[in-house]
Order: C-alpha cells, then sequence, then structure tokens
C-alpha cells in the first residue's frame, strides 16, 4: 500500500449517502437561527467577489476593481469583500487598481476551468499570476488523473503548483459536481489537504453542478480530522450556485458545526460569488441596491 492509499484507508469520514443527507438536514434545520445582520455582515465580509467572463477586459476588471474601492467610501460601517477573484492575467490590473487595505487578490489559474493543460503550462500560469501580485490562487484538481487513480501524479502536480506561489494561499478546486458521490469527495479531499492545499474548495461553477451542502459537509469534516492528525489548520470555500442569502447561512451553519467558531474567519472560510454581494448586501441595508 503506498502512502496515498495509506492516507486514503486511515480516513474515517462517513460517505454514506444516508448518513450524509442526515446530517445536512440536522444541521440545516436549525440554521434559520442563523440569519441575522452580525451573520449576514460576516457572510458578505467572506465573499471572493468574482468576475471570470469571456467578456473580462482590462477596463472592465479595472472598473469591476473600483467598485470594492468605492464600497469603502459609500458603506463605510461594512467591511468589505474578503477577494477580488480574476483571470490570472488580471492579477496586476486588480493590483494597481486596488486601494483598499485587506481585500486579498485572487486569480484562477492553472488550466482553469477544466485542468487539461501540461503541468509546466499550469506552473508558469500560476507563477505568472503571483509575480503580478496574486496573494491567492485557485486552481483546479485534475479529474482525470482522479479517475484513473493516478494519485501519485495528481498530488506532485498540485504541490508543484503549489511551491511556485511563494507566499501565495492555493485553493485547491474539487469540482464536487463531477465526483457524484460522498465517497469520492473525501478521497479527493484527502489528497488535496495532503498537496499542501491551503483551502480545498467545492467547485468552479462552470462546467459540473456547483457547490452542495452534502459536499461542504463531506469536505467540511475531512478537514477536521486533518487538522486533528496535523494541527494544520485548512481553510473551506463553497462556490458556484450560492446565490441567496439564505443559501449562504446554511453553508455558514456547516461549518460552525463541523469546525467551529475558529473557522468562521477571513482567513478560513470563503464564498465565491458575484451575484450574492448584492442580495446580502440588500439584506444588510434594507434596500434593494445592486451595488456589484
Amino acid at each position: 500500500m503506498d502512502k496515498y492509499q495509506e492516507a486514503l484507508a486511515a480516513g474515517t469520514v462517513p460517505t454514506s449517502e444516508e448518513v450524509v443527507k442526515a446530517e445536512v438536514k440536522k444541521i440545516c434545520d436549525a440554521a434559520s437561527q442563523y440569519e441575522t445582520e452580525d451573520v449576514y455582515r460576516f457572510l458578505f465580509s467572506s465573499i471572493d467577489l468574482t468576475t471570470l467572463s469571456s467578456e473580462d477586459s482590462q477596463r472592465s476588471v479595472a472598473a469591476f476593481t473600483q467598485r470594492v474601492n468605492d464600497f469603502d467610501n459609500d458603506h463605510p460601517d461594512i467591511k468589505n469583500v474578503a477577494a477580488i477573484c480574476v483571470y490570472s492575467n488580471f492579477a496586476e490590473v486588480v493590483k494597481t487598481t486596488l486601494d483598499v487595505d485587506g481585500v486579498d487578490i485572487a486569480v484562477v489559474a492553472g488550466g482553469f476551468p477544466s485542468s487539461q493543460t501540461f503541468t509546466a503550462v499550469k506552473v508558469t500560469d500560476v507563477s505568472l499570476a503571483v509575480a503580478d501580485g496574486a496573494t491567492e490562487v485557485d486552481v483546479v484538481m485534475n479529474i482525470g488523473m482522479f479517475l484513473d487513480e493516478n494519485y501519485e501524479d495528481l498530488t506532485d502536480e498540485l504541490i508543484e503548483m503549489k511551491h511556485s506561489m511563494r507566499d501565495a494561499k492555493m485553493k485547491v478546486i474539487l469540482e464536487t459536481g463531477a465526483l457524484l458521490n460522498a465517497e469520492a469527495i473525501k478521497k479527493a479531499s484527502i489528497l488535496a489537504l495532503y498537496s499542501e492545499a491551503d483551502f480545498i474548495k467545492t467547485s468552479t461553477g462552470k462546467i459540473y453542478p456547483g457547490a452542495s451542502l452534502e459536499a461542504a459537509w463531506v469536505m467540511c469534516k475531512c478537514i477536521k480530522e486533518y487538522y486533528q492528525k496535523t494541527g494544520r489548520k485548512v481553510g473551506f470555500k463553497a462556490a458556484g450556485g450560492v446565490r441567496t442569502p439564505e443559501e449562504a447561512v446554511k453553508y455558514y451553519a456547516i461549518v460552525k458545526h463541523v469546525l467551529g467558531d475558529e473557522w468562521l474567519c477571513h482567513d478560513l472560510f470563503r464564498i465565491g460569488a458575484s451575484s450574492l454581494a448584492n442580495t446580502i448586501l440588500a439584506k444588510i441595508t434594507g434596500t434593494d441596491e445592486k451595488y456589484f
């Protein structure tokens, strides 16, 4: 048994579909207690505000970033979003335009969204993005390698990308909508965690179904078990299809119940979204403004 199989075999997170659904239902049935202004403010400040369009340009990304700058002046009583997330070639645009503190520069890189290109291309993409100012890099786990159980090449590739990021954080996207069941999500989570991921993230939101509460529960349980074994805290990011404040609250509830309040912070909990920022802002302000 190789080290990858050993790590997978040692995992004790439940993967029975019935058990997972029952645990998620239990948490979500009580989640309405968190539908408060304080929680909505926290959720807003946990958003990776994202633009990933084929129509993105230097001008549009600069304007997108400027709205984040303006937010500090227009809403000084509300903590800004956690990060701006763009394609890797726009990291420098965000860096030169962003003039508020506490907002990270995130990019998607490494063959996003399919992860289907040469490892050397992925590593170069990641490295160039960090050199241009990215402080966080979202990369996709190679699902083809995962399904072939080619765990050594899969993890080596992730580690090589991580090492090319220098001090930037690596968020590994599992693309849970392609994995189909809790056992596969558990395996992918463990492999990402042992590949030096700083976050594990549900989805790209581009090809397959996005985040699900069941996937989030399994991923958070894996993060907890990994922390108990290693003492290393890894973050969780939900992305793809989280559109309403009520949905966001359910992900908050899962993180709170599975990982605890320690994980309810900027460094360990994120939601990747675009339209969600406006709907949560409306909950906070009581107006229906479309700010972003």
